[in-house]
């Protein structure tokens, strides 16, 4: 009863409550479709409430009980205001069959947009997400103040980030996540927050799984809002089918299940293009501070949003000069809030990642920027001087001549465009590569042709919808990099050039049909049935491999065991980034999600003498001191030691990276092993050296491949340069004995060779054979003497020719190999 009642409060009644308020002629809205009237409500309840935890956040005061309680709140004053007389009695249209068209297409987005992946994890995007959402949960802030880093004292902070001023920030936490304050331990995540702040809520909800499901309900609310948005323009029919063809289509059921920003920047969006052709094409005054408002909401979601922003505002200009429609305050009042907001916002705790943005623009050339401005100044001029002369043959010419120039770009870009001087074929070729494997030629045929039958017959009532997918298309297509490679990862397409052409599509095949001869319309609709159904088909065939598929399954079970292991009075250090295998990325899990006390190391190779003095300091503020490697760390010295506690393997579920031009062809599994060790500052004495490679051995390989297992060993691969910690010698110690394997290397790769160097001497150089064979060679008497009276360890370095799976043998494999070493003993 709670969920349903917290439910209710978030996502339903202030928007519904204030959609139905008796002012700004209630009327109006009263007449529109029962289903849009629904959408309204949760839309608008959605907004308030992520503007809600936004602003507690802000001041660090969010609670998810206080966003119920202020919901409940504003309810009961909304209630008082109207004095209950919320009713439309006989002024509203009743529901008709149309009210199951987005009943089903709720249904098919439940169907195919669940179950959400586990993908909790550090490292991209993705995770960063995640991470950010249940840190405002938990901590109740934007900027949160992290106790760990606080703690790390001023000397030993290089240790585990270093400073990045031309970010404004003092280094990273963990990938994604800037830390402003290394001495208040002050921590803000990468990406704006209106994302962060529905998993906040969806946590609030449901805890991990709420959180997991909202980019699910977001791709759920885009799928609505581009029905409604098309209908207005397009028709009911024609907006239905694109709806369910973007339902079906392998980048919406992907990314509906996968954290992005794109999919709710959909919602914001095509709900905001419908809010303003509502409020300024229909003059119906209520919805202009509702455009307003959700733009606005979107500077804080991402800051490519500006180019929708600039194009729905050349929209309000262009139809205020030729059109002569008024641009409302109440439209301009709240976007122009938001703006200051935004402007303090991506100046102060966001700069870092306001920095590219400022960098792309501040490195324009100056000439180009100056002639666009000249442009787009002199067409101002042109148009408000022939506003009162040349209005309707403005009316006519403006969107003859957006069609025109759209197909004619269009044309070029798929058929002509090549690369050559600074052009690369990734950007060449951007059109064809979306065309090719996401929209299908036949679609771009009669998006092409739909756009120009709503351009020439309808730019007028909704210039918005039209200038943001031309401004979005030129932009993407002609300056962004589209490369051909794991496809499902190109989100760029799907906020607005992939929902839009798909409402051409239904256009060129269901739009219009009150200019046929009644006898004929049953043939156009058939035929345009037949044609959405054959397209349909293609893009449920692309998808259907990801409906039985979770992205990153058993993660979340692998990172509860490993948190199970690790108490509240522990430091957790873990490896480094560039360690050679992906342990690093349960840290920001493990730290921001299960609240362990977590720090990434900054180097594979630390120094030693600074990383035992911060040892004996945690001494006396931790009751254990840990490492979690897998990958290989440099880490032990004679008064740094570890003892093995525990091993663990995480096991999880991932879509290949596709080849080149392919789509990803099979799910594999990923999986990486990890040892705890407990530190220590106690010295040990000489006692010799011997490491099983693969097995507990991250404390004395570096820069190697990951473990594996092979013929019933645990074993790595060497790269084209590797390195092993050679501590504990006597000093009587004169032989160096390798277990190695060439990997059953195939001919066409160069033979398999190791020059082996014990500190800076070479000691050798191995051929090594297939199969696996002990290698011996002497070590110098001398050299090993002065390694046995040295604090830190002394460095075996393996330099190895390596061979590339993928480009000799065109496997999936893109590791540069060297040889396979399973045991080293120095005698």
């Amino acid at each position: 009863m709670r969920f349903w009642i917290s439910v209710l409060l978030v996502a339903y009644l202030p928007g519904a409550l204030v959609f139905r308020l008796p002012l700004a002629e209630r009327r109006r809205r009263a007449a529109l479709s029962a289903e849009e009237r629904l959408f309204w409500h949760v839309i608008l309840s959605v907004a308030w409430s992520l503007a809600i935890v936004l602003a507690l956040a802000a001041f660090g005061e969010y609670r998810f009980d206080r966003l119920l309680i202020g919901n409940a709140l504003l309810c009961g004053v909304l209630l008082a205001a109207a004095n209950v007389k919320l009713r439309y009695r006989a002024e509203a249209i009743r529901p008709t069959a149309t009210t199951l068209l987005p009943m089903l297409l709720v249904a098919l987005a439940v169907w195919r947009f669940f179950p959400s992946s586990e993908y909790v994890i550090g490292g991209k995007d993705p995770g960063t997400y995640m991470n950010e959402g249940i840190q405002i949960a938990q901590r109740g802030s934007l900027v949160t103040t992290d106790p760990v880093v606080a703690a790390v004292p001023e000397w030993a902070r290089e240790l585990f980030y270093l400073p990045q001023p031309h970010l404004g920030n003092e280094g990273l936490r963990f990938m994604g996540f800037f830390l402003l304050d290394a001495r208040q331990g002050h921590v803000v995540g990468q990406f704006p927050h209106v994302l962060p702040a529905s998993i906040a809520v969806g946590y609030g909800l449901f805890g991990l799984s709420g959180a997991r499901m909202t980019v699910g309900i977001w791709a759920a609310l885009g799928v609505l809002a581009v029905y409604f948005a098309g209908a207005r323009l397009v028709g009911r029919a024609a907006a239905f089918g694109a709806a369910v063809l973007l339902s079906l289509h392998v980048l919406q059921v992907w990314f509906s299940r996968y954290p992005n920003a794109e999919v709710a920047i959909q919602t914001l969006l095509f709900a905001s293009l419908l809010a303003f052709a509502r409020a300024h094409q229909d003059d119906d005054r209520f919805f202009a501070p509702v455009a307003g408002a959700l733009i606005g909401l979107m500077l804080f979601l991402r800051i490519d949003t500006l180019l929708a922003i600039v194009a729905i505002l050349a929209a309000a200009v262009l139809a205020w000069l030729v059109d002569r429609k008024p641009i409302r305050f109440a439209f301009l009042l709240p976007l122009s809030a938001a703006a200051v907001l935004a402007w303090f916002y991506f100046t102060g705790p966001m700069r870092g990642t306001f920095w590219l943005p400022r960098t792309y623009l501040s490195n324009l050339p100056l000439p180009g920027v100056i002639g666009g401005l000249a442009a787009a100044i002199g067409a101002f001029a042109l148009l408000l001087w022939s506003r009162s002369r040349f209005a309707d043959r403005a009316r006519r010419v403006v969107p003859t001549a957006l069609a025109v120039a759209t197909v004619l770009l269009a044309a070029y870009a798929y058929l002509l465009r090549a690369p050559g001087g600074k052009l690369a074929d990734y950007d060449a070729y951007a059109l064809r590569t979306f065309t090719d494997f996401f929209l299908l030629w036949p679609a771009l045929v009669a998006a092409l042709l739909g756009f120009v039958l709503v351009v020439r017959r309808d730019f007028w009532r909704d210039p918005a919808f039209v200038l943001v997918f031309t401004a979005f298309s030129i932009f993407l297509f002609y300056k962004v990099k589209v490369a051909p490679n794991h496809f499902w990862m190109d989100r760029r397409f799907l906020s607005v050039i992939l929902p839009a052409a798909l409402v051409f599509v239904g256009a060129a095949a269901l739009g219009s049909l009150s200019s046929w001869p009644k006898g004929r319309q049953w043939l156009r609709v058939a035929v345009g049935v037949m044609f959405l159904g054959l397209l349909g088909q293609r893009y449920a065939g692309a998808a259907s491999p990801l409906l039985p598929h979770i992205e990153y399954e058993g993660v979340i079970p692998s990172i509860e065991r490993l948190a199970s292991k690790l108490t509240d009075r522990d430091l957790v250090l873990i490896e480094s980034r560039n360690a050679g295998s992906d342990t690093h990325v349960l840290g920001l899990p493990l730290a921001y999600i299960y609240a362990r006390k977590v720090l990434v190391l900054e180097s594979a190779k630390p120094d030693k003498a600074q990383l035992f003095a911060f040892l004996e300091d945690a001494r006396q503020k931790y009751d254990r001191v840990l490492f979690v490697g897998g990958g290989g760390t440099d880490l032990l010295s004679g008064r740094i030691s570890a003892t093995p506690i525990g091993d663990g393997r995480v096991q999880i579920k991932e879509y290949e990276a596709s080849p080149w031009n392919v789509y990803p062809q099979s799910v594999r599994r990923k999986d990486f092993d990890y040892t705890v060790y407990q530190l220590s500052t106690a010295a040990k004495a000489g006692r010799g050296f011997v490491v099983d490679v693969g097995y507990q051995d991250d404390l004395y390989v570096v820069r190697f491949h990951a473990k594996e297992q092979t013929e019933g060993r645990m074993v790595r691969w060497t790269q084209k340069q590797s390195f092993v910690a050679v501590s504990g010698l006597t000093g009587a110690e004169r032989t160096v004995v390798f277990e190695m394997h060439d990997g059953g290397r195939p001919k066409s790769a160069p033979p398999a060779r190791v020059q082996v160097f014990f500190g800076n001497a070479q000691i050798g150089t191995i051929d090594v054979q297939p199969g696996f064979r002990s290698y011996t060679l002497a070590l110098p008497a001398a050299a090993v003497e002065a390694a046995a009276r040295l604090d830190d360890p002394t460095q075996l370095r393996l330099l190895s020719t390596v061979w590339n799976p993928r480009q000799i043998l065109g496997l999936p494999d893109d590791r540069d190999l060297g040889v396979m070493i399973d045991r080293i003993e120095v005698r």
